[in-house]
């Protein structure tokens, strides 16, 4: 008698464990290839999104990435100016950033006293972004600004043609420090040996560009670390793009240490939010 009870506890006990396996095999699957949380961690795209704003990220629309192999799957959709992305940061690939895509490969971008130009045309700051330091005059050169040794600041930057694959760019004493890093990144030793600049130990005054390449800013244009500081943002380092925030809460109040706090400062309006 008392083995016949045990064959269906332990049928019932195998059900719900292969159950489980499978909602966990199911819940992965669609973390890596359709929807994946975010958290905002600073105020680089303040007013927009907030620190604090949790956000699902849409992985299947620009094609999400294969793990290990690195092949990204089709694309439902190519990136356009004004999406919000969520990007691996390309000088430290195990951060993901959040910003907003300015220009997109071949276009040529420029900001004048801080006024974004996109292929000559006015480009209109988003709805909720703002300036929040002082404007910095033409030819006041900053040495955190991309490319080292330019006469560009935050606001006023340019004109600088985003590369697009198959371009094929000119490599000397002038153009190193704006393509240098794009060559190496692209698997390439790059050198520069007085006026001549050197690809794998090759004299080279061309390079065919292999990808595909964006200009990404935050939304809080004076607190934003972003393709001004930083440089070109490759294709391949692109995750995915925002689509609704889901939860927000103050970030600033410590959850362990005051656990009232943190929930009564949920911000109930954001929630829902469909990010634009």
């Amino acid at each position: 008698m008392n083995s016949q009870h045990e064959k269906p506890a332990k049928k019932q006990s195998r059900e719900w464990f292969e159950a489980l396996v499978i909602a966990a095999i199911f819940a992965t699957l669609l973390r890596i290839f359709v929807v994946e949380s975010y958290r905002i961690p600073t105020g680089s795209m303040e007013n927009t999104l907030l620190a604090g704003d949790f956000l699902f990220v849409n992985k299947y629309v620009y094609g999400a990435k294969v793990p290990l192999v690195g092949f990204r799957l089709p694309a439902a959709d190519s990136v356009k100016r004004g999406d919000i992305i969520v990007f691996k940061f390309p000088k430290d690939r195990s951060l993901n950033y959040i910003k907003r895509c300015v220009a997109v490969s071949g276009d040529t971008l420029e900001i004048r006293s801080q006024q974004l130009y996109v292929n000559g045309r006015v480009s209109a700051l988003p709805e909720h972004a703002q300036f929040i330091g002082q404007k910095v005059p033409p030819g006041a050169a900053d040495f955190q600004i991309f490319p080292k040794y330019s006469s560009f600041n935050k606001d006023n930057y340019g004109p600088l043609r985003i590369p697009r694959k198959g371009d094929v760019i000119d490599l000397n004493a002038e153009t190193y420090q704006l393509y240098s890093s794009l060559v190496a990144d692209e698997g390439h030793d790059v050198s520069l040996m007085g006026v001549q600049v050197y690809v794998d130990g090759v004299p080279a005054k061309q390079y065919t560009v292999q990808d595909n390449y964006y200009f990404a800013m935050g939304d809080n244009r004076d607190n934003s670390l972003d393709s001004r500081y930083w440089g070109f943002l490759p294709e391949r380092d692109i995750v995915g793009e925002a689509i609704m925030v889901y939860w927000s809460w103050d970030p600033g109040i410590p959850l362990l240490l005051d656990p009232l706090g943190k929930i009564f400062s949920a911000r109930w309006q954001r929630i829902g939010l469909m990010v634009h």
